[in-house]
């Protein structure tokens, strides 16, 4: 695919990778210890350590993730992240495994899905599990569906009828961005950017007449333009996000029980009713439903 980053630009990928494994200073990372039944702005819920792991660092659940993300990990940098549903996600598990602190590492997407980062416990960034990614990394049972959204400029054309003639815009190594190739087969060459807000930018810019990518994404990023985009309509995938492990991880069927027990004891739906909505500023259930065929 042709990408529109530049040299420059491309640089700065590098450097937050290597900032992402450890050769940077601390504003990829952020580190919060418990306080009572609290992390950061999060109130965790359940038996504290009725579970048992083996973390990576002594009493802290290491999780990486592409940070910020509207929603789900709240903030304007990853310092400032204190909530969010995958945040507090990660806070509950952790408070369930009897573990005092919560670490959280910004981490380049394309390198999560490929395996090629370490020293980690778990991801979160909003993950969809696919067959390809199972060939270097293990998932969790799914535990937010997700369909790809399409967001636009307000105002501007695009429908069903015509987006397979424009130019649009996916992230790099994402399942949105594989559905985009393989199923709905645009007639150009889709732009492809290194991460969320370099693709909104495209948009309100006009260098792309629309971005597909998960509609819960979309919609936060729409809530972030002040109305300048909007999501105006969703494919459905029967895609499914998941927790991210270390290939052969010795936690992965713990930290499956303690995801398992959120999603039956209500918690996850808690999550959801606090942070998602209010990110994505309405209901993803009711965004127009478009047919790919």
């Amino acid at each position: 695919m042709v990408t529109l980053r530049s040299t420059a630009v491309a640089t700065a990928g590098l450097v937050a990778l290597l900032l992402a494994s450890g050769c940077g200073g601390s504003s990829s990372a952020n580190t919060t210890e418990a306080s009572g039944d609290s992390y950061g702005n999060c109130k965790v819920s359940g038996k504290r350590g009725e579970f048992k792991l083996n973390p990576v660092v002594a009493d802290t659940l290491s999780v990486q993730g592409d940070l910020p993300s509207p929603g789900w990990w709240n903030g304007d940098t990853v310092a400032q992240i204190k909530d969010g549903y995958e945040y507090c996600m990660a806070a509950n598990i952790a408070y369930r495994a009897g573990l005092s602190k919560l670490a959280i590492e910004n981490t380049p997407f394309d390198a999560l899905v490929s395996g090629r980062t370490q020293h980690f416990d778990m991801a979160l960034a909003e993950i969809s599990i696919t067959d390809e990614r199972k060939k270097v990394v293990n998932f969790s049972a799914p535990y937010f569906a997700s369909n790809i959204g399409v967001m636009i400029k307000s105002g501007s054309d695009v429908s069903a009828a015509n987006v397979r003639k424009l130019r649009l815009g996916v992230k790099q190594g994402t399942a949105g961005a594989l559905w985009v190739a393989k199923t709905l087969k645009p007639e150009q060459q889709p732009k492809v950017f290194a991460n969320d807000p370099e693709m909104s930018a495209a948009l309100q810019a006009g260098q792309i007449d629309a971005a597909l990518q998960d509609v819960a994404i979309m919609l936060g990023s729409a809530q972030k333009s002040n109305g300048l985009l909007k999501v105006a309509g969703q494919f459905e995938t029967g895609e499914s996000y998941g927790a991210l492990y270390p290939k052969d991880s010795a936690n992965a069927d713990t930290i499956n029980k303690i995801i398992d027990q959120m999603k039956s004891d209500g918690t996850l739906d808690k999550l959801s009713a606090d942070y998602l909505s209010k990110a994505f500023g309405g209901d993803p259930a009711a965004i127009p439903q478009w047919q790919a065929s």
